[in-house]
């Protein structure tokens, strides 16, 4: 094996690691045997009692690595060090990829249905928005690390978990990728109230990308010039938008839109 490809590899395998910080989340992704860990982080100057043992304990009785790391390295890690409470776990997410690898093992995509997320800076939303794109029929979900809500604690508690097994495309920014996806053969739709068809009327023979955008700004410039179609979603007694997490529930359980 060349280190071309040991490289490639490795990289390979951490798009596909999530790090969780903070107690009660690693003790509750210990305590979930359907999880796979990959390494347990902790700061050496943590005291070895109560739930800092009981994580230890857990960690060693499931043969998943310990480290001990100053409260500097651990916060590198962990990237807060102001929440972790000096632990951190790697949880490998099988489901998660880049988006660019996703596309290039493709021969050429046809009526898959993706999410793609345009600034969702909420982390209830965005953890609601998963658990529903994860439940329902959404092939992938395009997150940006530009915009976007970091994948925290919040994000984790309002996806019940199901982030851990979400189709999370990753990508540096969403402009660029929607690009990607364009030039892969798929097409881009934005969600605004005031666009002629709605979602539950456009028919596309394409894969499509569907993007929700801000909750209060909508979809940003750069993105919606990418757009083939603004789709709209019917609204009565006045009723002038949705939240974006109910918007990507309808999305989800529209139905096969691919004609």
């Amino acid at each position: 094996m060349t280190a071309k490809n040991t490289y490639q590899d490795k990289k390979a395998f951490f798009d596909r690691v999530l790090t969780v910080y903070g107690r009660k989340a690693v003790l509750e992704v210990l305590q979930d045997t359907s999880l796979a860990c990959h390494a347990l982080h902790l700061a050496d100057s943590n005291i070895e009692k109560g739930i800092v043992a009981e994580i230890k304990n857990l960690a060693e009785s499931r043969a998943i690595p310990v480290s001990l790391h100053s409260r500097i390295e651990l916060s590198r890690i962990s990237k807060n060090g102001k929440q972790d409470q000096g632990v951190a776990a790697d949880i490998i997410c099988p489901s998660f990829n880049t988006l660019e690898h996703y596309l290039s093992s493709l021969p050429r995509p046809a009526g898959l249905r993706l999410l793609a997320l345009d600034g969702i800076n909420n982390p209830q939303n965005l953890g609601m928005i998963l658990r529903s794109a994860a439940a329902g029929n959404i092939d992938g979900i395009i997150w940006s690390r530009k915009g976007n809500a970091a994948l925290g604690p919040l994000v984790i508690k309002a996806s019940a978990g199901t982030i851990y097994r979400a189709p999370l495309l990753l990508c540096q920014d969403l402009a660029d990728a929607l690009g990607r996806c364009k030039s892969a053969g798929m097409a881009v739709c934005t969600l605004e109230a005031s666009a002629e068809y709605t979602l539950f009327e456009y028919r596309n023979d394409k894969s499509i990308v569907f993007v929700l955008g801000n909750e209060t700004q909508g979809v940003s410039r750069a993105v919606s010039a990418l757009a083939d179609t603004a789709l709209s979603i019917p609204m009565r007694n006045g009723v002038e938008s949705l939240n974006v997490a109910v918007t990507a529930s309808l999305i989800a359980y529209a139905g096969d839109l691919g004609g």
